[in-house]
């Protein structure tokens, strides 16, 4: 994959992210008082692993095509990650 089909995946997969965000907010506001806590913490946790694939995403954009050859093994692998941990967090979190 080159770095223009990465950047293009990263980017189409934090704007998914974002609206998932967006929903789970959406149900925190109609949870319980006592539930609120518990989906904030939920939330921030997403929010944490977005803003670290955020942060990758910026590193590959920024990086030359040169560079990019350099960083494509640890960033794919990075993003993977993250795309993991994301995924894993989302499935608790919709049901």
């Amino acid at each position: 994959m080159n770095r223009d089909e990465m950047v293009r995946k990263m980017h189409d997969r934090l704007d998914q992210w974002n609206q998932e965000i967006d929903q789970l907010m959406a149900r925190k506001e109609q949870a319980e008082a006592s539930a609120r806590d518990e989906w904030h913490a939920r939330l921030d946790e997403l929010r944490g692993h977005r803003d670290k694939a955020r942060a990758q995403l910026q590193q590959i954009e920024q990086a030359s095509e040169s560079a990019w050859g350099d960083l494509r093994t640890g960033a794919v692998q990075a993003w993977d990650a993250v795309v993991a941990a994301v995924d894993s967090a989302m499935s608790r979190y919709r049901k």
